[in-house]
């Protein structure tokens, strides 16, 4: 694990103090910039076709959505999102989480005008587990503004030291929660999140788009989202190195 990162970028010491203190705390932080915008329209034109290739079938290799259209399995659909499980700051976020980890799934979400509100949620169902053996971290890569008003996901801080499910521990999982706070910032933004943090997408009031990548990583044990393994195309496989591969567990 540490070879694999340290080639794909990952310094020494992985995230700077205050990073690791707001993982640790809060249980997010926020990586202002880490695509420029010409990678950000790329990314929305390549979504826009896989959505107009795939059709009905978008989204199934790991789940669809009522009223959000969805992508799944896109390490195998264009180069453009490798990005998406190499970012060194990224890695390094999921290193402080996991320790020995691999990619669950890339995938993409973008809530429809007027739907996108989610029940506040965990990205592991199973007995949600205590500080230091926590087996899952998330990403969210901010294709347009993430506004109040767009969809915008909201997490309620310091959650995922809890021990608990939100659907057990709250009378409503839908309500808003007193303590909630919302993901808002310019296309081209990561959070990088401990996936036991308690979270939810809201409701997309606009008329426009509100388009992200979820680059998602479990501990080496667990199964994939996307078994990378069986799914993982001859071109793919030839363009990543060694590296990436073990990430990808290939």
């Amino acid at each position: 694990m540490t070879t694999s990162l340290q080639e794909l970028g990952v310094p020494i010491g992985g995230l700077r103090a205050y990073q690791r203190h707001l993982l640790d705390t809060d249980g997010l932080v926020i990586l202002p910039g880490l695509l420029d915008l010409p990678t950000v329209e790329k990314m929305r034109r390549r979504l826009a076709e896989l959505h107009e290739l795939e059709g009905d079938s978008a989204g199934t290799e790991v789940n669809r959505e009522p009223g959000a259209d969805r992508l799944s399995n896109l390490l195998n659909k264009d180069s453009i999102f490798d990005v998406c499980f190499t970012h060194p700051t990224v890695l390094a976020a999921a290193q402080h989480i996991l320790a020995d980890f691999k990619l669950s799934s890339v995938c993409s979400r973008d809530p429809l005008p007027g739907t996108g509100a989610q029940a506040l949620h965990a990205d592991w169902t199973e007995a949600q587990p205590n500080p230091g053996d926590f087996q899952v971290c998330n990403s969210i890569w901010l294709l347009d503004d993430f506004t109040a008003d767009n969809g915008a996901t909201r997490f309620v801080p310091g959650s995922h030291r809890s021990g608990a499910a939100p659907e057990t521990a709250l009378a409503d999982p839908e309500a808003p929660h007193p303590e909630q706070q919302l993901l808002t910032g310019p296309a081209g933004t990561v959070a990088v999140f401990n996936g036991h943090l308690w979270h939810g997408g809201t409701l997309n009031a606009t008329n426009g788009s509100r388009r992200s990548l979820m680059a998602f990583y479990t501990r080496r044990h667990n199964p994939q989202q996307v078994s990378q393994r069986a799914l993982a195309t001859p071109e793919t496989v030839a363009r990543l190195g060694n590296a990436a591969k073990f990430v990808l567990d290939i």
